[in-house]
């Protein structure tokens, strides 16, 4: 399966990076399977460095090459949103110190729209049930995220390429 990654810079040797709250699966390294996706992050992240810094950033993807029917690790695939894929989704975004047994989760994303719902259920607003019936009419991309060294030591890069404008 081919993997990508949107940042300003090429990944060629992916880390966990443990310095941010609110992930949806937990520290790991993320990529996606859909490739306008991560072009679309690589932008976004270019736009918000150069608003930051005045700094002349450039998207970049970086591709992987990752073999699942090989891998023997501890994979959580999720089918859509559910009431499970939730529950991982709030506590990963609300507790810094929740852990979760899986080496990859794959499964939606959960972008503003589906984030706000999410935030609502961290709140107390919303009940999980009518959340879940809510995230079924949105359109949600896809995240693989890579949560163990082991399991990032399945990803092979391949390359990377700079996106323009």
């Amino acid at each position: 399966m081919i993997l990508y990654h949107g940042s300003i810079q090429n990944v060629q040797n992916p880390q966990i990076l443990r310095n941010e709250i609110g992930r949806d699966f937990g520290f790991a390294f993320y990529t996606t399977d859909i490739k306008e996706q991560a072009e679309r992050w690589a932008i976004r992240k270019a736009k918000l460095a150069n608003r930051k810094s005045g700094s002349r950033a450039i998207g970049i993807v970086s591709v992987y090459e990752w073999n699942e029917m090989e891998s023997e690790l501890a994979v959580k695939r999720f089918q859509g949103p559910s009431m499970e894929w939730l529950d991982l989704v709030v506590k990963c975004r609300s507790d810094i110190t929740f852990s979760h047994d899986y080496d990859i989760v794959i499964g939606n994303i959960a972008n503003d729209n589906v984030g706000e719902t999410v935030s609502y259920v961290v709140q107390g607003i919303m009940r999980k049930e009518d959340a879940v019936e809510r995230l079924k009419f949105e359109k949600i991309n896809n995240q693989i995220a890579f949560c163990t060294d082991r399991a990032l030591a399945e990803l092979n890069y391949q390359r990377f390429y700079e996106l323009k404008g």
